[in-house]
């Protein structure tokens, strides 16, 4: 039986990109290869706002501070909070996630899988989760993805037959790459190969996290290279801000600048609804 390091499980509706506003069941994995400490911040520093919480005053998730810098999901990859993430088999895993949906069984609820990067090292752990009895009614399922992840071929592999019985874009990558307002460096972020991977499985857009006109630039380079990789999927935009002040603060003017460019806007509903609150 496998396991996996489980940051966070919950129901709530998809706040974000192509399944927004569908009731969506979330599992976040621990661990990431990106900390993104450039978001909110001026260009070229890097947030330490995390570093002032005390961790080990913290005993759950539903206690954790929202940051307005850096990366407003810190908690499922920073070292010093790894003791809210159990280590889970995926048969415990399994029966939580169907128990806390309304109908303790699936109907049309999605499924999905984030972090941190889900991506990461959990690859192995996903077919015996997605293969248990009480999975195989799930419909539809999102990896939430930084795009720089290849899948093992034995994971490639399963995904094909996950998807065999299923509606053809049952299977969703959304890759949110990080432009350089996110900190991180563009050759370790910006990684076209691997989003052809993932188009040889399944439906995958990108949606891009942005705060200036400068961001949205990066962005439409990034796409571009991108589609030289061979990506022909669809493009979104969003606002920064885990918290609304911040989100409400350029939302429109990120909206604008997707009708300008063609691309789709992604609103963060969670934001607004539920103050992106933990477990939200």
């Amino acid at each position: 039986m496998s396991k996996l390091k489980v940051a966070e499980l919950f129901y709530s509706i998809q706040g974000e990109g192509r399944y927004m506003g569908v009731p969506s069941v979330f599992l976040r994995t621990y661990g990431c290869n990106f900390t993104c400490g450039g978001f909110g911040m001026p260009k070229g520093e890097l947030s330490d706002e995390r570093n002032k919480i005390d961790a080990d005053s913290i005993t759950e998730y539903k206690n954790l501070p929202l940051v307005s810098t850096g990366c407003d999901s810190y908690a499922s990859w920073d070292p010093r909070f790894k003791h809210l993430s159990p280590v889970l088999d995926t048969d415990s895993i399994a029966d939580s996630i169907c128990d806390i949906l309304p109908g303790k069984r699936w109907l049309d609820e999605h499924l999905v899988i984030t972090g941190g990067e889900p991506l990461l090292g959990w690859q192995r752990s996903y077919p015996d989760l997605l293969s248990h009895e009480r999975m195989k009614p799930l419909k539809e399922l999102t990896f939430e993805t930084n795009g720089t992840q290849m899948l093992s071929n034995e994971f490639k592999d399963y995904l094909q037959e996950w998807k065999r019985n299923r509606e053809k874009n049952a299977l969703t990558f959304s890759v949110s790459p990080k432009l350089s307002v996110s900190g991180e460096k563009w050759d370790e972020a910006i990684l076209p190969n691997v989003i052809h991977q993932y188009q040889d499985v399944g439906f995958v857009y990108l949606k891009f996290v942005v705060a200036s006109e400068e961001d949205v630039k990066e962005a439409v380079k990034a796409t571009e290279e991108y589609k030289r990789g061979g990506f022909k999927g669809p493009v979104y935009l969003m606002p920064v801000g885990g918290v609304e002040s911040v989100y409400s603060m350029n939302a429109k003017n990120v909206a604008l600048a997707a009708m300008k460019l063609g691309w789709r806007y992604s609103d963060r509903l969670q934001v607004p609804l539920f103050k992106n609150e933990w477990g939200t």
